[in-house]
């Protein structure tokens, strides 16, 4: 293994004190051992609120429909051909600056993620992106049939004319095409039928999709044939956008894995179908992290280098090791479960506000369902604690799919938290009622509407939970949650 070696910790859990790698490799003997973490550098906190960046697409719309109006765009209205032909070009206007939008939003850049968080980049990345395939098919219809009935021809006859005679108008016909297979690939019902792979690979598209588009754009569109403060706006408004993808999704990312050169340092067993890997490497020590946070993990072996993963960190940062526990969801999943001791690892990352940083109030509550407890592991490891001002909440259906036990009870301990481990099938005889339905949450703990309240678990669970805090009444402000995404 390339660079220093680390020692081992002397303070070791009693469920971890003798580590063993999964595969013959010689490794590190790593624990995480519940102490006080020692203090890494915290992210930067970007000045930027979220009303900044809505008054500025709401300024740049208004600057795109003044310069649709200066190029004549009102003088098309005396026609019913001129009105369906303006309809088209706007929504090819609109229909633009959406996949633009797009391409900031697939940047995973870190202030767009402290402005709004992941779970509103999540929503926002997926209408977004709906309403730019349906804006461009949009105007694909309405110009078709307006030149149609300017030219006195049908739609199909106007449509080979289209493609045939006008420069890159073929070319933009497959971006649109390549546009829909991805739409069609991000409803919910057929995503939840195809791999993470499969669906990641066909998203790659969405960059041939745009470059087609821009050629079409550059050549035909109304605001770049005939104006070149127009060209030299929309140019700017490219280069932003990709400027903005290259610099946080390929250029960040490469420089920390080569400043920190991140390999596989241990991986050891948690439970049946879960480890956990522990990552090390240069200058861990300088590399901002909070725990709570995740980091999307590309390890480098034949089959692995081009998939990316999101997981999040299990263990508060140190500034030894980067600890992450994976459980055997299947696919990918399964192969880290064995994955070989100093494979190297490109990282991209830390994203996530559910964090310590977002907290309001004195008292943190935390909800964990299965391996949703890794990112509240860290946390309960590293927030701010007094006695009686940390509770953990963990769910789970069988006592073997409790992880970090001896770990969280040792946490308790030290800390001064409380745990309540709530184990069984919902309807069985021991559990028949859900056991986090809003009710049973404020018996179980009382001043739930006072604490800040973490919530990590499977969708199932975490829709469930979220809907019995919102009857509670309890304030968005101190309800945190995330979803990985895009």
């Amino acid at each position: 293994m390339n660079g220093p070696t680390p020692s081992v910790d002397p303070r070791v859990s009693a469920t971890s004190a003798a580590p063993v790698a999964t595969n013959a490799v010689a490794s590190v003997a790593y624990s995480a051992a519940p102490r006080k973490a020692r203090r890494v550098p915290v992210p930067r906190v970007w000045p930027i609120k979220d009303y900044d960046v809505y008054a500025f697409l709401g300024g740049n719309a208004i600057v795109i429909l003044a310069m649709w109006i200066r190029h004549g765009g009102l003088l098309e209205l005396g026609t019913p051909a001129g009105i369906v032909t303006a309809t088209g070009e706007i929504a090819a206007l609109y229909g633009t600056f959406l996949v633009l939008i797009q391409l900031v939003l697939m940047s995973r850049s870190p202030w767009l993620d402290q402005v709004f968080g992941q779970d509103r980049l999540v929503a926002a990345h997926r209408w977004v992106g709906f309403g730019a395939i349906w804006l461009l098919f949009a105007h694909f219809i309405f110009t078709t049939v307006g030149f149609g009935m300017a030219d006195g021809s049908g739609p199909v006859a106007e449509t080979v004319t289209l493609l045939t005679s006008y420069p890159y108008v073929l070319w933009s016909a497959v971006g649109l095409a390549l546009f829909v297979v991805v739409g069609i690939t991000s409803v919910r019902a057929v995503r939840q039928r195809a791999s993470y792979e499969t669906w990641y690979a066909i998203h790659l598209y969405t960059y041939l999709a745009i470059a087609l588009s821009f050629l079409h754009q550059l050549f035909v569109g109304v605001d770049f044939a005939t104006d070149r403060v127009a060209q030299a706006y929309w140019i700017a408004l490219y280069v932003a956008a990709v400027g903005t993808l290259f610099l946080f999704r390929f250029g960040q990312p490469i420089a920390v894995s080569w400043r920190h050169r991140l390999r596989v340092a241990n991986v050891v067993p948690e439970g049946p179908g879960v480890v956990s890997v522990y990552l090390t490497g240069r200058e861990l020590d300088r590399l901002p992290v909070r725990a709570g946070q995740w980091f999307r993990l590309r390890f480098m072996t034949p089959t692995g280098w081009w998939r990316a993963h999101p997981f999040s960190i299990s263990a508060a940062p140190n500034g030894r090791y980067l600890r992450f526990t994976i459980k055997d969801l299947g696919d990918y999943t399964r192969l880290l479960q064995g994955i070989h001791v100093g494979t190297p690892v490109y990282v991209e990352g830390p994203y996530g506000v559910f964090t310590g940083a977002t907290r309001t109030k004195a008292r943190v509550l935390m909800i964990a369902g299965g391996i949703g407890i890794t990112p509240l592991r860290a946390l309960l490891e590293e927030l701010p604690a007094s006695r009686g001002n940390l509770t953990l909440v963990y769910r789970a259906s069988h006592e073997d799919e409790v992880v970090f036990r001896h770990e969280l009870d040792e946490l308790a301990s030290l800390r001064g938290a409380t745990v309540h481990y709530l184990v069984g099938r919902r309807g069985s005889r021991e559990m028949p009622s859900d056991p986090l339905d809003p009710r049973a949450l404020r018996r179980l703990v009382p001043d739930l509407g006072e604490r800040d309240i973490y919530v990590c678990g499977p969708a199932g669970m975490m829709e469930r939970v979220l809907s019995g805090l919102h009857w509670l009444r309890i304030s968005e402000t101190q309800i945190h949650y995330e979803r990985f995404a895009f």
